[in-house]
């Protein structure tokens, strides 16, 4: 793809670079280049006479050499000529032309930028799996690529479960909720480089379950379905995520908190998540699971990923959730003394606790859990 509509997406080869980057000796300043042996001298009180030999423009070659005695006007970024190895800034000179007076010295090398400081032609700028971000889309484009190649995308197939579930936009009758997981879910998915497809909210019926699910399997790459994963008499989608054929179910329940009726399954070589029907459940645990399993799809190298990861004071306690591990919301603040995170409602239905929060802090099951003012480590949302 173009590489200016390239950001965020993920390589799909190893770029090399074709040649050296910068192609010649270039100058960092606008100035005059010099012999440095012939400015050694130079004194603010004491400058050194110097024979002004031409100019160097911008966009083409050098056709000067510096010869003993002589400066050449150069600008920022204009190839350096034969001879010179130096470049004095246009700020410690006079011009008299046909003179120049120099009222500083360099030594050899001041100021100039030498041809493959940045790369080296065939060296190895980027692996694969890299997702670009802007700074790597400059690099690409100045090493001539008008074009890169990244992997496609995963096609996620989002389905939401319940006879309570109506879509937003629809009047809410008495007993019913609006679908959250669905949009929420879709944000995820985009965030996480791929492309979120909604297949509509299914009835808690087994067969319609079910059929919605092989649909879902047969024409995506990864499947999330929303609700429906417990063990009460009417959940229904952790038998027809059973029934879609090998290897099946892998896990049914995990010890984390929000999330306990998660159900990490597979279809052939389709990766089926079964997530919790509460929105702020589904969306820890897409992060736990569904994410990584997304970006594998993709072929991010995980050296890639972008640093997630602070520290901070806690403003109240944190307790733990005896023996399941306790991802709690937090939100952060920045005062005088460093970074605080304040620990936000714990209830999985409490929406606004992930609305308002700006990271997670992970209590481990079984442990003291956190005490106020104690620093953590908080995963940023």
């Amino acid at each position: 793809m173009p590489v200016h509509t390239a950001l965020g997406r993920v390589l799909a080869a190893d770029v090399t670079s074709p040649a050296d980057l910068p192609p010649f000796d270039r100058s960092a300043v606008d100035g005059w280049a010099v012999r440095a042996a012939d400015v050694a001298s130079a004194e603010s009180d004491h400058p050194v006479r110097l024979r002004h030999a031409g100019e160097v423009r911008m966009g083409e070659a050098a056709a000067l050499t510096v010869s003993p005695g002589d400066a050449v006007r150069i600008p920022t970024g204009g190839v350096l000529p034969d001879g010179a190895d130096a470049i004095v800034m246009q700020e410690h000179v006079e011009a008299h032309l046909p003179v120049i007076l120099v009222r500083r010295a360099v030594p050899s090398g001041d100021n100039v930028v030498r041809r493959g400081i940045d790369l080296r032609a065939g060296e190895v700028v980027f692996r694969r799996g890299r997702r670009l971000r802007p700074a790597d889309l400059g690099m690409l484009a100045g090493l001539g690529l008008a074009e890169v190649e990244v992997t496609l995308p995963p096609r996620v197939a989002i389905l939401a479960t319940g006879d309570e579930v109506v879509e937003p936009g629809r009047p809410l009758a008495p007993g019913r909720v609006r679908d959250m997981n669905s949009p929420a879910l879709a944000g995820a998915v985009q965030a996480a480089g791929g492309v979120a497809v909604l297949c509509g909210i299914v009835p808690d019926e087994r067969g319609a379950v079910e059929e919605a699910l092989r649909r879902a399997v047969a024409s995506h790459e990864m499947v999330l379905v929303s609700g429906g994963s417990s063990v009460g008499d009417r959940d229904v989608a952790s038998d027809a995520i059973a029934a879609l054929g090998p290897p099946g179910i892998i896990v049914h329940g995990i010890a984390v908190r929000p999330g306990k009726p998660t159900v990490l399954a597979a279809s052939g070589e389709v990766p089926v998540i079964g997530l919790p029907g509460n929105p702020v459940s589904a969306l820890v645990i897409f992060d736990l699971f569904a994410r990584p399993v997304l970006e594998g799809l993709l072929g991010v190298d995980p050296a890639s990923r972008p640093w997630d990861l602070v520290r901070a004071r806690l403003v109240a306690a944190l307790p733990a959730a005896g023996a399941r591990e306790d991802h709690r919301r937090v939100r952060l603040e920045a005062r005088p003394d460093g970074l605080w995170a304040a620990p936000l409602p714990a209830g999985s239905q409490v929406l606004t606790s992930l609305v308002h929060a700006d990271g997670i802090v992970v209590v481990p099951a079984s442990s003291a859990g956190y005490a106020e003012g104690e620093e953590v480590e908080v995963r940023l949302l």
